[in-house]
């Protein structure tokens, strides 16, 4: 029977698999659970780098006297 989720095969160096395996172990989860948590903090992590900066570029680029005021926008 086919596996339901994709799969990536992945080579670690021992230093980075025992770390891994430690935090599996610590957490009472499996290793592909453990890298699979991981992976999906390291992209939320991106994400929040990605969105900062959007936001930034945004905040730089205000400009006060093309601003509409509330009444303008409700009016």
């Amino acid at each position: 029977m086919p596996a339901q989720n994709p799969r990536i095969n992945v080579v670690l160096d021992n230093f980075l698999y025992q770390n891994v395996r430690l935090l599996a172990e610590k957490d009472d989860v499996s290793l592909s659970a453990k890298v699979r948590d991981l992976l999906k903090e390291a992209l939320e992590v991106q994400e929040d780098i990605a969105l900062s900066a959007f936001a930034e570029k945004r905040e730089n680029s205000w400009n006060d006297t093309k601003a509409l005021t509330h009444d303008d926008v409700w009016a």
